[in-house]
C-alpha cells in the first residue's frame, strides 16, 4: 500500500477558514462563530476523501515561546491579536481532530511548521510521500522530491501541490534551499523578520542568482555596486539574523512512530456530540449518515407537527417556530433550511398544465378568479424588456401546480390572447406575486396591459431580508427550497450563435421550465412572508421597495431622446483635445510611448524622469500610475501628470459616455431606456445599467457637458430637473439631532459656513474660503470615517492641523460624535442597523476581533442608516410624485432618477403645476426628526445640464 502522510499546519488552515467566511459567518443559536471549525472540518473532510491519505497528523503551535523569540523579541510582534472566535473555536476544533482518530502534535518551545519539519524529514527517510498542508511560503525550504506542499484551494481555486520545480519557479531560485536565503535577503513582513532594509523579493533572486547563499552575497558585499551594496553592508547582521529566524528547525525532539499516525476508523460518537454542539446539522448528517440533533438546552427552537406547514418539496414553510434568542441572528444561514441535496422537478410530484385554445384559456382565467394572490411570469424573446416580445404566460395559485399560457408570434393574436386575462390584471383586488416583477410589467406594458392590484416581489422581499445575498431564482430556490429549478441551457442552450430563441424550444420543455419558475416564486413568497416579519422589515418592503415597481417600470418605458448630432460634435473636440493632450506629454517625456499602458508609462515618469524616488509598485511589478498618483505628482508642479490626467479623462468620456450612449438608442422608440436595479446595493440606493446613469460624470467641466446630450422629445416639452439640497448633512442633523447642526438647518444658513464659524471659533462673516473649504470637507468626510490621515491628504494640510479640526469638529458638534458611538454599540449588540424607515444592514464583522475587519463594519455602521435613509427619502418621493401626477392627469413625464436627483420631461404648458408639485412632494416624502427640514429645488432648461 502506498504510504502518504498529511501533516496539517493547525492554525495556517484554521485562520484560512475563519477568514474565508467572515463576510457571512456561521453563528449558532447561542450566538457562537463556528466559521474556523466548519471550514476546518471541511478542509479534513475533504482532504481524507479526495486524497486517502494513509497517514495524517495535525499540528499545533503552543503559547510557550521559542528559541526565535529569544533571539528576537519583536519575532511576529506586528501581527494582530488572534480574533477571540478563534481562540475559542481551537478546542472544538481539537474535538473534531480526535473524533476523526487523527493525532494532534505540538511541542512547547517550537512552531507547528518546527513539528512539521522534523516529522517531514523522518517520514520521508521511512519511504513516506509527505504533503505539508499550507499556504505559508515558508514551507518551501523544506520541500524535496518526497516532501510537497499541499495549498488547499480557497474560495473556488483548486488545491495546489508544489515540489521543488514549483517552489524554485515561485521564488525565481536554483535550488529551495535557497528560500530561507531569499528570506534573510528581503525579510518576511508576515513574521515581522526584518531582512536588509530596501531590499525586495526580486533584488533577493538576482544577487542569489549571482552569489548562490546569503553568505556569499555578504562576503562580496563591498563588490556590489551602489546603494544596493552599501545597504547589504549596513544590514549583515540583520539578514544573518534573518536567515535563523526563517529556517526551520527539523531536530525537534519528536517520534515519528508510523502507526499512531495512521489514518483509522472515525469515533462517531465524539463526532457527534461536537456536531450537535456547533449546530453542524447537514455535515454531520452527510458525514454521519444521520439527523445530528443539538441538545435541548442549546437549541433555540423546538418543531411540532401542529401548525407546520409543508411545501411542495417537503420542507417546513418559513422556518421554526422559535423563540426569540437573545441577541438576534445575524447570519443568513439562519433564515433558511439546511438541504443535503438538491431535489428536481423528476424528484417531486408536480401538476404543470398548458393552456392552447379560447375555452381553455377562460377557464383558466375563471380558475385563477377566484384566488386573491396570483404568481405570475413570463417568457420572452429578449433580456431587454424594451424590446422583447412575448412567448408566453405562466401563473401559479396553488404550491406544486402550475398553468403554461404560450402566445402565438403573430402580435395581434398575442393581444387577443391577453384580452381574455385583462379582467384579472385590472382587478385592484388582487395580489400579483413575482421574481424581478418589473420585467414582466414592463413587457405587459407594451402589450397595452397595467396591473391594477397589489404587487409582491420575491427579489425585493429577499433585498430586504438579505441585502449582501444574491438573489436569482435559482439561487433563492436552491437556499430556501432545497430545489434546482430547470437551467435555461437545457432549453436553449449555451451563450453563442448556435443558441435557439424561446420561440423555438418545444411545447413540453417550455410548459415544465416556465410553470416551474412560477411555482418556485409563489412558494418562495410562502417562505419570505414570515421572513419579512421576523426580521423587522415589512415596512421597508411594503410602504419602500413594492410600491416603487411600478413608478421604476413607468420610467423604463418612458426613456429619454438623445442628442445625436451634439454627440457626433463633441466625440470629434474630445478628440482633439485628447490628441493635443498625448502631444504635450510626449513632448515633456521627450519620447514617445503608449500612453495607455500604466508599464511604460511608470517607465517614463519614474525611471526616464524620476519623478518619485520612492514610487511604489504593483504586486506584478510595475509602477503604480493611478489617478491618486497622478493627482500628488500634478500638485507637486508636474506638468506630465497633469496632461496624463486629462488625456484619460478625454478618452474615457469619449468610449464610455459620447461614443457608447447613441448606441444605445432603443429602434422601437428612438430613445434610451436605462435599467434600474432596485435590489442592487446595500443601502438601498438605486443602480441602472445601460447606461448607467449613476456615474454620469458631474465633477469636471468637460464631463458635465455630456448632460446636453439629454434632451426633451419633442418642442412641446421642457427638462425639469429636481433634487434635494445637501440632503444626506441633513440626515446627519437630524438622525443624530445635534443641536448646532440642527440650529444651523433651521435657520438657513450655510451649513459649510455655520460649520466653519464653530470649527475656527469665528464669526460666519469671518469665514473665509478656504476654512469652508476644509469644513465642508470634514462635513462629508468625518461620518464616513475619515481620520486625520484621510483629512490631511484630502486638504493637502498636515496631519497635526487635520487632527486639530477634527478635535475642533467634535467638540462643537458633540451629537454627531455621540450618534457615531451610539450607532455602533447599538449595532454590537443588535447585530445591525437601520434606516428611519426600518431599512436594515446586516453587520456581520461588527464583533470581529480583528481591527481592520471590525473598523470596515463599524464604518458602515455609521453611514449606511445616512445613505439608506436618502435612498428610501427619494424611492417615497418618486411614489408620491408619480401618484400625485397621475391624478392630476399630467400628460408629463418622470424619466430619470440620478442619485439625489429626478429629471421629468415636463410639457411646457404643465411646467408651473408640475414644479411645486414635485418640489412639495419631496419636500414631505419623509420627515426628519428634531424638524431638520427638508429642501428640494428645481430647474429647467433644453436640456439636462441646462434644468440641473
Amino acid at each position: 500500500m502506498e504510504k502518504k502522510l498529511f501533516l496539517l499546519d493547525a492554525y495556517a488552515l484554521v485562520f484560512r477558514a475563519y477568514y474565508a467566511l467572515i463576510r457571512s459567518p456561521r453563528i449558532t443559536s447561542k450566538n457562537k462563530n463556528t466559521n474556523a471549525q466548519f471550514g476546518f472540518t471541511n478542509t479534513l473532510v475533504e482532504l481524507l476523501n479526495k486524497q486517502k491519505p494513509s497517514h495524517m497528523a495535525v499540528c499545533f503551535d503552543t503559547h510557550e515561546p521559542t528559541e526565535r523569540h529569544t533571539d528576537y523579541a519583536d519575532y511576529k510582534a506586528n501581527r494582530q491579536e488572534t480574533p477571540e472566535d478563534i481562540l475559542i473555536a481551537v478546542p472544538d476544533i481539537k474535538r473534531i481532530i480526535e473524533g476523526f482518530n487523527i493525532p494532534c502534535v505540538e511541542k512547547d518551545g517550537y512552531e507547528a511548521d518546527d513539528v512539521i519539519g522534523t516529522l517531514a524529514k523522518k517520514a520521508a527517510e521511512q519511504g513516506f510521500e509527505v504533503f505539508m498542508v499550507t499556504s505559508d511560503k515558508d514551507y518551501g525550504q523544506l520541500v524535496t522530491d518526497k516532501i510537497k506542499i499541499y495549498k488547499p484551494g480557497y474560495q473556488g481555486s483548486e488545491a495546489e501541490i508544489l515540489g521543488p520545480e514549483e517552489v524554485c519557479a515561485k521564488w525565481n531560485i536554483q535550488n529551495v534551499s535557497q528560500v530561507i536565503d531569499v528570506l534573510g535577503l528581503m525579510g518576511d513582513a508576515v513574521d515581522n523578520i526584518p531582512g536588509i532594509p530596501g531590499v525586495g523579493e526580486k533584488t533577493a533572486a538576482k544577487l542569489l542568482a549571482e552569489y548562490g547563499t546569503l553568505e556569499n552575497v555578504l562576503a562580496n558585499a563591498e563588490h556590489i555596486k551602489g546603494a544596493l551594496g552599501r545597504k547589504v553592508q549596513e544590514g549583515k547582521d540583520l539578514a544573518i539574523l534573518s536567515k535563523k529566524l526563517a529556517t526551520i528547525i527539523t531536530d525537534v525532539p519528536i517520534d515519528f512512530h508510523e502507526e499512531t499516525f495512521r489514518v483509522k476508523e472515525w469515533n462517531k460518537e465524539v463526532l457527534r456530540e461536537i456536531f450537535a454542539e456547533l449546530e453542524f446539522k447537514t455535515l454531520g448528517k452527510r458525514l454521519l449518515g444521520e439527523e445530528v440533533t443539538a441538545p435541548t438546552e442549546s437549541t433555540i427552537s423546538s418543531t411540532t407537527s401542529k401548525g407546520v406547514q409543508i411545501d411542495l418539496f417537503g420542507n417546513i414553510i418559513g422556518g421554526e417556530t422559535s423563540a426569540a434568542p437573545a441577541t438576534p441572528v445575524m447570519e443568513e444561514e439562519a433564515d433558511a433550511p439546511a438541504f443535503s441535496s438538491l431535489k428536481k422537478i423528476t424528484d417531486v410530484p408536480h401538476d404543470y398544465k398548458a393552456v392552447i385554445g379560447q375555452e381553455a384559456v377562460q377557464s383558466l382565467v375563471q380558475e385563477l378568479s377566484k384566488y386573491d394572490e396570483i404568481c405570475f411570469d413570463t417568457e420572452t424573446t429578449d433580456i431587454d424588456a424594451n424590446l422583447a416580445e412575448l412567448v408566453g404566460m405562466s401563473f401559479s395559485v396553488m404550491p406544486g401546480t402550475a398553468y403554461w399560457v404560450p402566445c402565438p408570434p403573430e402580435r395581434k393574436e398575442t393581444e387577443q390572447l391577453i384580452e381574455a386575462f385583462k379582467p384579472l390584471f385590472e382587478d385592484p383586488s388582487k395580489t400579483w406575486v413575482g421574481q424581478n416583477l418589473k420585467y414582466d410589467l414592463l413587457i405587459m406594458k407594451w402589450y397595452g396591459v397595467e396591473f391594477a392590484g397589489k404587487l409582491f416581489d420575491t427579489m425585493l422581499a429577499h433585498y430586504v431580508i438579505e441585502p449582501d445575498g444574491k438573489r436569482g431564482m435559482d439561487q433563492l430556490s436552491a437556499k430556501y427550497l432545497g430545489y434546482e429549478p430547470i437551467h435555461i441551457e437545457e432549453l436553449i442552450g449555451k451563450k453563442g450563435k448556435h443558441q435557439k430563441s424561446m420561440r423555438e424550444v418545444e411545447l413540453e420543455k417550455i410548459k415544465d421550465y416556465a410553470a416551474e419558475d412560477a411555482d418556485i416564486t409563489l412558494q418562495l413568497k410562502n417562505v419570505f412572508t414570515p421572513l419579512l416579519k421576523k426580521k423587522e422589515v415589512e415596512r421597508v418592503f411594503h410602504e419602500v421597495e413594492n410600491p416603487l415597481v411600478p413608478v421604476l417600470m413607468n420610467m423604463e418605458y418612458e426613456g429619454v431622446r438623445i442628442d445625436e448630432g451634439f454627440l457626433k460634435a463633441y466625440s470629434l473636440e474630445l478628440e482633439k483635445a485628447a490628441a493635443e493632450a498625448e502631444r504635450k506629454v510626449f513632448e515633456i517625456a521627450g519620447v514617445r510611448f503608449n500612453l495607455a499602458s500604466p508599464k511604460q508609462l511608470g517607465e517614463v515618469l519614474f525611471e526616464k524622469l524620476k519623478l518619485d524616488a520612492s514610487a511604489k509598485k504593483t504586486k506584478t511589478g510595475q509602477y503604480q500610475t493611478g489617478e491618486e498618483v497622478l493627482q500628488k505628482l500634478a500638485a507637486k508642479g508636474h506638468s506630465i501628470a497633469e496632461e496624463i490626467i486629462a488625456y484619460r479623462e478625454l478618452t474615457k468620456l469619449k468610449s464610455t459616455y459620447v461614443d457608447a450612449l447613441p448606441q444605445l438608442i432603443n429602434p422601437k422608440t428612438g430613445r434610451v431606456h436605462t435599467t434600474y436595479g432596485q435590489a442592487v446595493a446595500v443601502t438601498g440606493r438605486l443602480a441602472s445599467n445601460n447606461p448607467n446613469l449613476q456615474n454620469i460624470p458631474v465633477r469636471t467641466d468637460r464631463g458635465r457637458e455630456i448632460r446636453k446630450a439629454f434632451i426633451p422629445r419633442d418642442k412641446n416639452h421642457i427638462l425639469l430637473s429636481a433634487d434635494y439640497s445637501q440632503i444626506e448633512l441633513r440626515i446627519v442633523a437630524g438622525i443624530s439631532g445635534d443641536e448646532n447642526m440642527v440650529a444651523a438647518f433651521k435657520s438657513g444658513s450655510d451649513i459649510h459656513t455655520a460649520t466653519a464659524a464653530k470649527v475656527f471659533n469665528v464669526s460666519p462673516e469671518e469665514v473665509t474660503k478656504e476654512m469652508r473649504y476644509k469644513a465642508k470637507s470634514v462635513n462629508f468626510g468625518i461620518i464616513y470615517g475619515q481620520g486625520a490621515f484621510g483629512l490631511a491628504d484630502n486638504l493637502g494640510i498636515s496631519r497635526t492641523e487635520a487632527k486639530a479640526i477634527i478635535d475642533s469638529y467634535k467638540k462643537e458638534f458633540s451629537g454627531i460624535q455621540r450618534y457615531m458611538d451610539d450607532t455602533i454599540n447599538f449595532a454590537r449588540e443588535h447585530g445591525y442597523v437601520q434606516t428611519l424607515m426600518g431599512r436594515k444592514r446586516w453587520l456581520k464583522d461588527i464583533n470581529s476581533s480583528n481591527f481592520t475587519v471590525r473598523g470596515f463594519a463599524e464604518r458602515n455602521a455609521i453611514n449606511s442608516p445616512i445613505q439608506g435613509t436618502a435612498a428610501d427619502m427619494i424611492k417615497l418621493a418618486m411614489q408620491k410624485i408619480h401618484a400625485a401626477m397621475k391624478k392630476a392627469g399630467m400628460k408629463s413625464k418622470m424619466i430619470l432618477q440620478v442619485h439625489d436627483e429626478l429629471v421629468f420631461d415636463a410639457r411646457k404648458d404643465e411646467v408651473n403645476e408640475l414644479k411645486p408639485l414635485v418640489i412639495e412632494n419631496m419636500q414631505t416624502a419623509l420627515n426628519l426628526p428634531h424638524g431638520v427640514p427638508v429642501i428640494a429645488e428645481c430647474g429647467e432648461g433644453e436640456n439636462w445640464l441646462e434644468a440641473h
